[in-house]
């Protein structure tokens, strides 16, 4: 099965970075039906942690979140890449978005143990447009490898 691109929503939180934050906010979740595409935590300073969910129904995540006074920050816009897992399995990706002048700002990926793999890739907002249309051409085969960089001369 090929890859898949999607344009994904993801909204985030703000949490005590204690033990156990997260997993009431996960339980909750599960109570309440949310279904997570991908989850990432990491802590932010002072303190706290920033939770970011990748909900499949953005807006069963709201509504939850809303039932549990949890302040959500977004939508905010990302990419959620599925697909075999493979050696070199992200490169193309990678390349097309680095031959298109466009930075990564951050990624996230995992394997499932099942031979798919899922990665999240965040992206400026200003280059979000020209990232979509650059991730979703499908033509792979022509794809060059960026030449090296010329050596300046001393």
């Amino acid at each position: 099965m090929p890859s898949r691109v999607s344009e994904a929503e993801y909204y985030y939180s703000l949490v005590a970075d204690k033990p156990g934050e997260a997993r009431k906010l996960m339980e909750f979740f599960s109570e309440k039906q949310v279904n997570l595409l991908a989850i990432t935590n990491f802590p932010v300073g002072e303190g706290k942690s920033q939770l970011v969910f990748i909900p499949a129904d953005p807006e069963v995540l709201k509504k939850a979140a809303a039932d549990a006074e949890i302040d959500l920050v977004g939508p905010k816009k990302a990419f959620l890449i599925q697909g075999e897992d493979k050696i070199g399995a992200l490169y193309d990706y990678i390349l097309k978005l680095s031959n298109a002048g466009i930075n990564i700002h951050a990624s996230n990926g995992v394997v499932d143990g099942t031979g798919r793999f899922g990665y999240v890739i965040w992206v400026n907002p200003a280059d979000y447009e020209k990232a979509s249309a650059t991730l979703k051409t499908s033509d792979w085969r022509n794809i060059q490898p960026s030449p090296p960089e010329k050596k300046q001369p001393k």
